[in-house]
């Protein structure tokens, strides 16, 4: 009986390790990757340059500096991104209500598909 009270509670454990696990994937994942850039250094071959945070933190630099999110860094430039910061817990990168990719009624729910 020891045995079995000890091995439920060991699962207990392992499955409360992982729900705290995925939480912090999650909240991890929700701030978007961004990166600190001059807005004036863009090239078509290589993108943007990215430069030190405090050059987007404040107004008083020498450098025009933006957040840019996501893209693809690569010796110390950036491109594939964008100035405009997801929103958050959005199902897609469409945007607008239509055409999301999430349907929030669930099964039965009396939503058609058809487009407003």
């Amino acid at each position: 009986m020891a045995d079995a009270r000890r091995q439920l509670r060991s699962g207990t454990v392992v499955l409360g390790g992982m729900g705290l696990l995925a939480a912090a994937l999650t909240a991890c994942s929700s701030d978007p990757d961004k990166r600190c850039v001059d807005r004036d250094s863009y090239t078509l071959t290589k993108g943007y340059k990215v430069v030190a945070d405090k050059n987007c933190k404040s107004t008083k630099t020498s450098v025009n500096g933006s957040w840019y999110y996501g893209g693809k860094k690569k010796s110390g430039w950036v491109d594939g991104g964008s100035f405009t910061k997801p929103s958050k817990g959005s199902g897609s990168s469409s945007g607008g209500s239509h055409g999301s990719g999430v349907d929030r009624g669930g099964f039965g729910s009396g939503k058609g598909s058809s487009g407003g």
